[in-house]
């Protein structure tokens, strides 16, 4: 523990200093107080206050701005929770909201400092008739509450500063402070009138009156700052009295008792500020871990006391630390110093060790605590379009809020002893993929070059080197066989392709004239030119199968795309698969003719069965087969798809031709094939009405960037999906005619889905796609439209997917979210489409046809969730009575 006293942080001439706040981030903090001839706001450089070094650096600024724009004394300065703006209040009945621009450094009129940045006046609120005491800012910094001497306490709205949200007018004495419980429930407020009052924010009713402790307490203190504990279970007001002295009233949310309070001061208690972490500590011998808060008070007595939750008594205190009275504490986001400032005009530090403080909760066990005690969190703002008092006009949104209230259990919280929390475990799961095979190719004995009629060259690079170990898996690895799993995954969609050691040549030569047809040659050689080298080096000796595709432009260009490798089972070796009591057996090149190879394909009735129940064979190696309960396919070498039924090995189907060697085989329950080429053409058929449903789809719009093909494979309801190795998954939409995006983690809208996506088991069909996607803390500095849009791009996926249970949870996620910010517009759009209206559009209708969801269930679920949201009353009664009509 180190105290600090920083002589350079004044306001001149001793001035006082009323007011002292630390900016969220860390970075600076701002004091407000008397100036030379009106209130002064400073902010300064908090690094040259705990740090030496930067003190003793002239080139790091610790003035870093000055406003002088209030006309009488600054009384107090709060940064909102996000940093973004700064509210000031003073004796001359005004709230200033200040911003930080963009303009460059000025000097400070009449003097010689220089402000390095530059923070301006955006907004005036006059509504007071007296001195400005206080100000708090909400949680979720939609509401900024402001204290004065005429007696009220005004709520004004953030988001459309001038406007007022309500009036609070009880009081009949100064309102001295103002502070908000850490989930934006209630509001607190203290004046000489010797009251405390919490306030609802739900219709800004008054819930409690507080007046026992302060029955004895006289109007000696210039403020009255009371604080909230950050998990909301403890309210601590300032100058309080028992038995005669001084004390700190501690009122417990749970029935607001008022049996505990912090003594020890000599004179009337001005200022509590809790530390805003909730704090653990480990204890000795014990798994357990203890929970508590941290609490700072400041007296008449120009002393300091930091208390902790756990503790009968205090952890510090520091006496005679200022000259006169202690007058406002802030303390850091970290919760490892504070800043006090007093009345004679000084600004003090102590600096606190981790193990002298405890350990804080991360935001997500914070978070995840609010949403279990109070049914809110941090990461979701409350809904802020609607303003004024809020009245209960439906007896039966009243019964279902009060049902809420009386289940809610708050006796989680007041416990000190808890068990850390245990880490997540995702559940993998598995799907029956065999291995990627090993790589068999050929070595071309040169670059081949075609001139095409354009006179542009489609050149073909030549491979290095061969694969050196072919039978490194295991045969059975060329084989699948689909059973009941969500998805039918190819052979080798576990993989991610290895890139290869290639040369790529650039020809640059001068433009030629485009020749005719009759003039095109199917071979050349480059004559002239520059040839640059480049060589890539990638680790391992494995080589990817290499696809060209001409790009526009006035010179030759080649583009190489790494796909899946083609597949090709040894020569000679027996391959061996289970297929339920089926049994199956593959071998390549198992008898020579004079015209060529024989491959025969085995199949057995039961396992243990020592003759096939049938076998068959074909004229050329077999590349890779998959087999359902009725139809077995199998890809040859000589670019042929066999099918053939399972119980008697019938063709239903002659042999089917495509124009490359197969990639990825995939066979669907229902008997779909899907295909994909080594050049990246997809082919879908439906084998049992002998029906094409994709020729010729081509992949190559999707392998931008690095990302490469990973999986190629059909969901349940036999729609192609497409995995790349960068966690990016496509769909072929086979009615909209083109690919359908179903999970980017590239895209930075991906990043605000929080836990949303955590809360969908990883079976399902779009979850199981989007186990890449990154899981990041909601950031509140983002526009609510951002979370709305991931939000809807995951209702258009499942609607793709036409997964029922997950277009539930993201329909019912993006309820929850229009409620909390609406906009109000869509919320009525999702409302309309369910009850059938003619207002809504028939595309929502479509889609819950589809997933096999009942609209009028749906409606009813979502209208139960509006029911408990008092703001939303009209808009429950309305869709309830006209869902009662249809």
């Amino acid at each position: 523990m180190i105290f600090l006293k920083p002589s350079w942080v004044n306001h001149e001439d001793d001035k006082p200093i009323f007011s002292v706040d630390i900016h969220p981030k860390g970075g600076r903090f701002a004091t407000g107080g008397q100036g030379a001839s009106g209130g002064r706001i400073v902010i300064w450089n908090i690094g040259p206050v705990i740090n030496e070094n930067e003190e003793t650096d002239p080139k790091i600024p610790k003035l870093l701005c000055q406003m002088d724009n209030h006309l009488a004394c600054v009384n107090v300065v709060r940064w909102s929770n996000s940093g973004h703006l700064l509210a000031s209040g003073g004796d001359d009945k005004l709230v200033m909201i200040w911003r930080l621009t963009n303009e460059g450094s000025s000097s400070v009129f009449g003097s010689g400092k220089v402000n390095t940045e530059t923070w301006k006046c955006i907004h005036t609120l006059n509504s007071h008739n007296g001195d400005v005491l206080d100000v708090a800012w909400a949680p979720h910094d939609g509401w900024l509450a402001s204290g004065s001497v005429d007696n009220t306490v005004i709520i004004w709205n953030a988001q459309k500063f001038p406007e007022k949200v309500a009036v609070l007018k009880s009081h009949t004495g100064m309102v001295k402070g103002v502070t908000w419980d850490p989930v934006g429930k209630y509001i607190a407020s203290q004046s000489d009138d010797k009251s405390l009052r919490i306030w609802r924010t739900s219709d800004w009713a008054q819930q409690e009156v507080v007046t026992d402790p302060f029955v004895e307490c006289s109007a000696t203190t210039h403020v009255l700052r009371l604080s909230w504990s950050p998990d909301g279970q403890y309210l601590v007001s300032a100058h309080a009295m028992n038995g005669g002295g001084p004390t700190a009233q501690i009122i417990e949310r749970e029935g607001w008792r008022q049996d505990k309070d912090f003594v020890g001061h000599r004179k009337a208690i001005t200022c509590v500020r809790f530390n805003s972490n909730i704090l653990k500590k480990q204890t000795s011998g014990n798994s357990k871990s203890t929970q508590y808060c941290c609490c700072a008070i400041g007296s008449r007595d120009r002393s300091i006391s930091v208390w902790l939750t756990s503790l009968k008594r205090p952890l510090v205190v520091i006496k005679d630390l200022f000259d006169d009275s202690v007058l406002d504490i802030s303390w850091s986001s970290n919760g490892l110093y504070l800043l006090a400032c007093s009345w004679d005009g000084t600004v003090a530090c102590v600096l606190f060790a981790q193990e002298e403080i405890g350990i804080p909760l991360s935001m997500d066990e914070k978070n995840a605590l609010y949403e279990r005690v109070y049914h809110k969190s941090l990461q979701r703002n409350w809904n802020l379009s609607f303003s004024g008092t809020q009245i209960v006009e439906n007896p039966e949104l009243l019964s279902a809020i009060d049902k809420i209230n009386e289940n809610n259990d708050i006796s989680d919280i007041t416990k000190t002893d808890v068990q850390d929390p245990p880490q997540p475990v995702v559940k993998e799961v598995s799907l029956d993929s065999p291995r990627l095979n090993q790589n068999i190719l050929v070595p071309a004995n040169k670059q081949l070059e075609t001139r095409l009629p354009s006179g542009k060259r489609r050149i073909t690079p030549m491979l290095l080197t061969p694969v050196s170990n072919i039978n490194k898996n295991s045969p059975s690895d060329y084989l699948t066989i689909n059973t009941d799993t969500q998805f039918s995954h190819t052979s080798f969609s576990k993989s991610s392709p290895v890139k290869s050691q290639i040369v790529v040549e650039t020809i640059k030569q001068p433009p030629q004239k485009t020749k005719t047809a009759s003039e095109v040659k199917t071979s050349s050689k480059p004559t002239g030119g520059e040839v640059n080298q480049v060589i890539a080096q990638p680790p391992g000796t494995q080589i990817n199968q290499l696809m060209c595709c001409e790009v526009p432009g006035d010179e030759p260009i080649v583009k190489f795309i790494n796909v899946l490798d083609p597949l090709k089972m040894p020569a000679g070796v027996t391959v061996t698969k289970e297929s339920g009591n089926m049994k199956i057996q593959i071998t390549n090149n198992c008898h020579k003719t004079s015209k060529g190879s024989l491959s025969r394909i085995e199949v057995y009735k039961n396992i243990n069965d020592k003759d096939p129940k049938w076998d068959t064979y074909l004229g050329s190696s077999i590349r890779c087969l998959a087999c359902n309960r009725k139809i077995m396919v199998a890809c040859c070498e000589d670019l042929t798809i066999n099918c053939y039924d399972l119980k008697s090995g019938a063709r239903p189907l002659p042999p089917l031709l495509i124009e490359d060697v197969v990639s990825s085989l995939s066979l669907s329950q229902n008997s779909y094939c899907l295909v994909l080429t080594k050049t990246g053409l997809l082919h879908m058929w439906d084998l049992q009405n002998s029906e094409s449903l994709l020729s010729r789809v081509s992949v190559r719009s999707l392998l931008t960037g690095k990302g490469s093909v990973n999986g190629c494979s059909l969901s349940s309801t036999n729609q192609p999906i497409i995995t790349l190795s960068d966690g990016r998954a496509y769909c072929y939409s086979i009615s909209l005619q083109t690919w359908v995006q179903l999970s980017n983690p590239l895209d930075p809208v991906s990043g605000t889905a929080g836990k949303l996506t955590r809360q969908v088991p990883l079976n399902l069909p779009l979850a199981s796609l989007q186990r890449s996607m990154p899981i990041q803390r909601c950031i509140d500095s983002l526009p609510p439209g951002v979370t709305l849009s991931f939000l809807e791009s995951q209702i258009t996926a499942t609607d793709v997917l036409q997964s029922s249970t997950e277009y539930r949870h993201w329909l019912f996620a993006t309820v929850n979210h229009l409620l909390d910010k609406g906009p109000e517009c869509r919320l009525r759009l999702i409302l309309d489409d369910l009850l059938g209206s003619n207002q809504g559009s028939s595309k929502k209708k479509k889609i819950d046809i589809k997933v096999n969801v009942a609209n009028k269930t749906l409606l009813r679920e979502i209208l139960a969730i509006i029911k408990t949201k008092l703001p939303w009353q009209r808009l429950y009664k309305e869709y309830s009575e006209q869902l009662s009509d249809s």
